[in-house]
């Protein structure tokens, strides 16, 4: 039975550090990434739809994004729906394609940044924090119904928190290489 509950743990905290690498695709580090535009939603002939299957996005220059609707008659609403997103960018409209120009980052917005990719690292931190106490509990609860041995309990406490330090250090090199690439200019 723990040995499941291992393995489900596992796979618990790979998906923890799993959305803090699409959480941190959505920040802006001062070049064109196509990721920026993966939060963004059209209302597309009364649905909600994700701009990447409205529209093809590319990267045709280090500081430019470029979105070609597939529907043409779609442009305006995709050009609303980047004014309304949190990026920040102005697009440009020439009644085909969609050019957002990417500025360059300040220094000072730069270390902002760099604070928020920390935030969500420690937001990561504290999933895998819980995911390592209710597996505790779970092995905790065996061990009383006497499932497991007291002996099998410390073992497998010991393989939990390696998991949980693992995916710790993990998360640590995922912020640093992203605050790395914030930045470096």
């Amino acid at each position: 039975m723990s040995d499941a509950l291992l393995k489900d743990t596992k796979t618990k905290m790979e998906k923890a550090e799993q959305a803090l690498r699409r959480e941190l695709a959505g920040i802006r580090a001062g070049n064109a990434n196509p990721s920026l535009l993966n939060r963004i939603d059209v209302e597309y002939y009364g649905v909600m739809t994700p701009l990447n299957q409205l529209a093809q996005i590319s990267v045709p220059e280090a500081r430019l994004l470029m979105v070609t609707p597939y529907d043409k008659s779609s442009i305006s609403e995709i050009e609303k729906a980047i004014q309304r997103s949190d990026l920040g960018i102005t697009p440009a409209n020439d009644g085909s394609v969609i050019r957002l120009a990417i500025p360059p980052l300040t220094e000072e917005r730069r270390k902002e940044i760099a604070k928020q990719v920390g935030k969500e690292a420690e937001n990561a931190k504290i999933a895998v924090r819980n995911i390592r106490r209710d597996a505790m509990d779970q092995l905790k609860k065996e061990e009383k119904s006497g499932e497991i041995t007291e002996d099998d309990l410390r073992r497998y406490e010991k393989d939990v928190q390696k998991l949980t330090d693992d995916s710790v250090a993990n998360i640590d090199k995922i912020a640093e290489e992203k605050e790395k690439e914030i930045l470096d200019i």
